[in-house]
């Protein structure tokens, strides 16, 4: 009876690595490479003793640790051990994102993973991997975008540290990146990436400023620097948003045209057109976004879109919600948040 039991888990674990075995694969890479990660930090209290490190970095570090105890102490974000440890990327990237679209819809394809739910991108250790995945994607005929990933969160199953790279970004940067992924930590809804991501750029939006004010004072440099930023961002991320609805509607004419050369050049005239006129926004004044390029030969696509459909669709919602019943009491909003919606 044992010896038939056994013989047969072992026939169903054959059986699902081979219907998993892409999964499996990709899991053993992100193990790989966060696995290289943990091995090669330090402790923050070790780099904070170290004489040759830059003082100037040694104070980003310590304003890591500020942000984040203003994060649980006022925000109500769960306490953790991230940001205790310190990994030196010695001026390299360190993860890629590949996101695809369908080419004629703003319909961002999904990938499922066990136990965190689906995602609509994936995430590469090494630049070979997600290039080879994007043009794996591009022959299937999407819309592919990569992006270099200055920070991620692993949810709290492990201790997630302080990149190099966090360290030369500005106070308000820094603070909204920061309280971004220590709200993933706190809250984060399975199958619900658009939520999650919203909420957490709410947070980091909403944190930095309050965090800015707290420290440096509401008329100092820091606050400024990082309040223009945000009102430039804010107007061209809804210029994208209702770029991304017009690109919809020229969608739903497409469906009783064959001639692809002929959509081809509708949606890439009409993504020139979104992308230039961004150029009126706050009169020009063009700071720190991450703004598409207008050339022919870098002009963005539908899974640009579907970027800020997921980071930035939701954050009226989540502000309105938070003004109009909580008044301003942002640890009462995250309760009620955490009790609402069920996280991993």
């Amino acid at each position: 009876m044992l010896k038939t039991i056994a013989w047969g888990t072992l026939l169903v674990l054959i059986l699902v690595g081979l219907f998993y075995r892409n999964e499996i694969r990709y899991g053993w890479w992100q193990a790989s490479g966060q696995i290289h990660i943990l091995r090669n930090v330090q402790d923050v209290e070790e780099v904070m003793a170290d004489p040759a490190f830059p003082d100037s970095l040694k104070r980003r570090i310590a304003l890591i640790q500020e942000i984040k105890k203003f994060g649980v102490d006022s925000l109500g974000l769960n306490p953790s051990k991230n940001y205790t440890t310190f990994y030196n990327q010695h001026g390299k990237p360190i993860l890629w994102v590949v996101t695809a679209s369908e080419r004629y819809k703003l319909a961002a394809k999904e990938w499922k993973f066990p136990l965190v739910g689906t995602f609509p991108y994936k995430g590469f250790f090494e630049e070979e991997k997600a290039n080879q995945q994007e043009a794996e994607l591009i022959q299937a005929g999407y819309d592919t975008d990569i992006n270099e990933v200055s920070a991620w969160s692993t949810l709290g199953y492990l201790k997630d540290p302080i990149l190099s790279s966090m360290l030369y970004r500005s106070q308000g940067s820094l603070t909204n990146l920061i309280l971004h992924e220590l709200t993933h930590g706190t809250l984060f809804v399975k199958n619900n990436l658009e939520l999650n991501e919203n909420l957490a750029s709410f947070v980091g939006d909403w944190g930095a400023i309050r965090f800015l004010t707290y420290k440096y004072g509401p008329e100092s440099e820091e606050l400024k620097k990082y309040e223009f930023s945000k009102k430039y961002n804010d107007a061209y991320s809804q210029h994208i948003l209702r770029g991304g609805r017009q690109l919809d509607s020229l969608y739903a004419t497409f469906r009783d045209q064959k001639v692809e050369v002929r959509k081809d050049t509708l949606k890439r005239n009409l993504i020139r057109q979104i992308v230039s006129s961004a150029d009126t926004l706050l009169a020009g004044q063009v700071t720190f976004s991450k703004k598409a390029d207008s050339t022919e030969t870098k002009l963005p696509n539908n899974a640009y879109f579907i970027g800020y459909q997921t980071y930035k669709s939701k954050q009226n919602t989540f502000r309105k919600e938070f003004e109009q019943k909580f008044g301003g009491d942002f640890k009462k909003y995250m309760k009620y948040l955490k009790d609402k919606y069920p996280s991993l």
